[in-house]
């Protein structure tokens, strides 16, 4: 029979979920499929009991508004999901149970694993932004002993995020608004240190305002990071590649977590030998 698992949200039409997994699972030729569901906040608990009842559901990824709310009715939790306190993913495990997982983080840091593999003598992010994803990815972050600078509208937001995490870390807050303005402070010699900047709220986003940086900011040899999709070539990464920065856009952070989550789902890996080329063809079509 069949196996299955889908994305759910309220809305939901807009996730690139079914487009990834489906592309897959047909590159792979397994008997499966991965559909969207569209599962209002009040309409959840039903949804999950359903579907614990349906030995042929694999799972489901977690999108806006649940990834709180979904924690509620599971059975475990990942210590990484955990911390973070969210979960997009949901993986029907054979006895089963269920268990919640957070694939972001690890998402986040696929991309950065040559840098991250390398010994440097101090590791520093400048994270722009203090919502949920910022939240995965700073948790991702500190694993790997990265000291984080962290940017929002409301700053005591952000020194209490990095307190929760990190509570003996020596990490730094700073309104969003101090990166607009340009400084004119002088950086050290930056051999042998690692410097990331990212962009992990919505602002660029299609709709959105747009991130207000001035690259006087960034230290010389930072990869710059945006996790919007839409547009995927954003003004900060355009800008950064015209100055000579490395870049890594949002769809790289789409991909990874997805990646985690299939693998949890259908027990195989995800098909990725060409470095992922075909199925971004097909993400921006």
């Amino acid at each position: 029979m069949t196996r299955y698992a889908e994305v759910i949200g309220d809305p939901i039409a807009q996730s690139k979920s079914p487009a990834i997994h489906n592309h897959w699972i047909k590159q792979l030729g397994i008997d499966a499929h991965y559909d969207r569901e569209h599962v209002r906040a009040d309409a959840l608990a039903d949804y999950i009991a359903r579907r614990a009842d349906d030995p042929q559901w694999a799972g489901c990824n977690v999108t806006m508004p649940h990834k709180l709310s979904v924690m509620e009715h599971l059975d475990t939790l990942d210590p990484l999901a955990k911390q973070i306190g969210a979960v997009n993913t949901v993986v029907r495990e054979a006895d089963g149970s269920l268990a919640g997982y957070n694939t972001d983080a690890a998402g986040f840091l696929e991309p950065l694993a040559e840098d991250l593999a390398q010994q440097q003598y101090f590791r520093m992010a400048r994270v722009l932004g203090t919502g949920g994803a910022a939240r995965a990815i700073v948790a991702g972050l500190l694993e790997h002993g990265i000291t984080v600078v962290l940017a929002g509208r409301d700053p005591a937001k952000a020194r209490a995020m990095l307190d929760e995490l990190d509570p003996d870390g020596q990490h730094h807050v700073a309104p969003l608004d101090h990166f607009s303005d340009a400084t004119d402070f002088e950086f050290d010699d930056r051999e042998g240190c690692f410097d990331l900047v990212v962009n992990a709220s919505p602002l660029g986003m299609i709709g959105q305002p747009p991130l207000e940086l001035d690259f006087s900011h960034v230290p010389p040899g930072s990869l710059v990071y945006d996790i919007v999709t839409a547009p995927l070539e954003t003004p900060l990464l355009r800008e950064a590649r015209d100055r000579g920065f490395r870049t890594v856009d949002g769809l790289s952070m789409l991909i990874g977590q997805a990646a985690v989550a299939f693998e949890k789902f259908f027990g195989v890996p995800a098909p990725r030998s060409d470095g992922d080329a075909e199925l971004r063809r097909i993400l921006a079509e």
